[in-house]
């Protein structure tokens, strides 16, 4: 069944006390490095000096496809000068707003990380263009890996947000504004590249999708641009991941952020004016003060890993800079993908990617329910992952004839008209090579327990 961690952090801080430790072998520093000493904040932005103390948000963004991301804040208000061009909807525009579609469905909600896309900019004649928008952006991000070995723990939902206007304010130029549901818009914080949301109506329209675990906003643009937001929101995601949906590079915004709210994975990157690091050690599991000796003797983080090849490019150890710091900080690769897009996530930020996937979905899935008991000829149908294996056994005894399948029914598996009740028990387990935690594991083993009347 589904496992999740408490919220007790946000995705990120920045440089602030870094986001949740990836592992169950390292939660336990968690609680002493709470207690350190806060680290220097990013160069305060022209944003954040402007509002004071107006309620703003951290973002990430990028430049260019291929550059290192920076950081900034940005107000959660939607500017006036972008508020102004409202209009309320028309009727038949109205009873569309809001409407839910599921793109994929491998399962229920229960057993499945629940990717929801919300699209801004798309007019209610437009629907099922962003409708095929979605298709083909999940379609980009899911060839990443680990994505792409894990497409069976993902549902993916779309949230119709009708627009009063095509396109997205800012493109192609700073003055044009349109009417939007979400108000996304380029040149925030007066950075062209920069997509900022009304994250509030972003959460509204969230809030009507099935339990959503990561949220994905598409904006009707063939510009080049997108930003992670940093905030944990009241229905339960963490972050917000913007993304433009016709410029072929942006679904890689989108799977650096996830390598955050998902893997809880530090920015690779650095910058000159941070200087040397000297705080406590962090609690990411892809940072750290330690050398590649020191971690292999000490038995921490990515130690496991150390002197493999990694599918980013040459060899882990320990590289200099990390987490926005040049000096005195490593990262466990030259340049993996929360470094720089357009490349892959490396060895242990695959490993991170996977146990956040397993923090929402499970390695066995099923839509036969276990509240009524079964008849011998009902079909019992479940899902896995391609690197899982499953096993079944009636009333504690395997049926080594059934291994390997994913629909049986209670007779094929022996059992008799009998009058008798008896159990069947689905076990799965993942079996796959790009985790090599114990601690993380054990999580990916699940089963499942049917009743069976004979």
């Amino acid at each position: 069944m589904r496992r999740r961690l408490p919220r007790r952090f946000s995705i990120r801080t920045a440089a602030v006390a870094g986001g949740l430790v990836l592992t169950a072998t390292l939660a336990a520093t968690a609680s002493a490095t709470a207690s350190a000493a806060p680290e220097p904040p990013p160069p305060p932005s022209r944003a954040a000096a402007a509002q004071g103390a107006e309620r703003t948000h951290e973002v990430e963004y990028f430049t260019r496809p291929g550059g290192h991301p920076r950081h900034t804040e940005v107000p959660a208000a939607t500017p006036e000068r972008l508020a102004r061009a409202d209009r309320p909807l028309s009727a038949p525009e109205a009873a569309a707003d809001g409407d839910v579609n599921a793109v994929i469905q491998t399962g229920p909600v229960a057993d499945k990380l629940d990717v929801v896309v919300i699209g801004d900019g798309y007019t209610a004649a437009q629907q099922d263009d962003f409708h095929a928008d979605v298709r083909s952006k999940w379609a980009q991000m899911s060839a990443v890996e680990p994505y792409a070995s894990y497409k069976e723990l993902f549902n993916v939902w779309s949230v119709d947000a009708v627009s009063n206007q095509s396109g997205v304010s800012g493109d192609p130029g700073k003055d044009v504004v349109k009417d939007t549901a979400l108000k996304s818009y380029f040149w925030c914080d007066d950075i062209e590249r920069l997509l900022c949301v009304d994250t509030d109506k972003v959460e509204s329209y969230a809030a009507k999708a099935p339990d959503a675990d990561l949220v994905v906003v598409l904006s009707n643009s063939t510009k080049y641009g997108g930003a992670g937001y940093t905030l944990t929101s009241q229905i339960g995601y963490d972050g917000i991941a913007t993304a433009s949906s016709d410029h072929p590079d942006s679904d890689q915004v989108a799977v650096h952020e996830t390598g955050h709210s998902l893997g809880k994975l530090a920015d690779e990157y650095f910058y000159d004016e941070y200087g040397t690091y000297t705080g406590a050690e962090p609690d990411e599991s892809n940072a750290s003060k330690l050398s590649a000796a020191q971690l292999t003797a000490q038995k921490k983080k990515w130690y496991r890993w150390i002197g493999q090849t990694s599918p980013d490019g040459g060899t882990v150890g320990a590289y200099e800079g990390g987490r926005y710091y040049p000096k005195g900080i490593n990262r466990p690769t030259d340049n993996s993908i929360m470094r720089t897009l357009g490349r892959e996530f490396n060895l242990p930020g695959r490993e991170a990617m996977i146990a956040g996937f397993y923090r929402y979905a499970s390695a066995l899935g099923s839509t036969t329910g276990t509240d009524t008991a079964l008849k011998r000829d009902a079909a019992i149908k479940i899902t896995l992952p391609a690197s899982a294996t499953v096993k079944w056994s009636v009333d504690g005894t395997e049926v080594t004839d059934a291994r390997g399948k994913k629909s049986v029914t209670p007779a094929s598996l022996g059992i008799a008209a009998d009058g008798r009740s008896h159990t069947v028990t689905a076990t799965a387990t993942d079996n796959t090579t790009a985790v090599k935690d114990p601690a993380l594991r054990k999580l990916l083993t699940d089963s499942r327990t049917w009743k069976v009347t004979a």
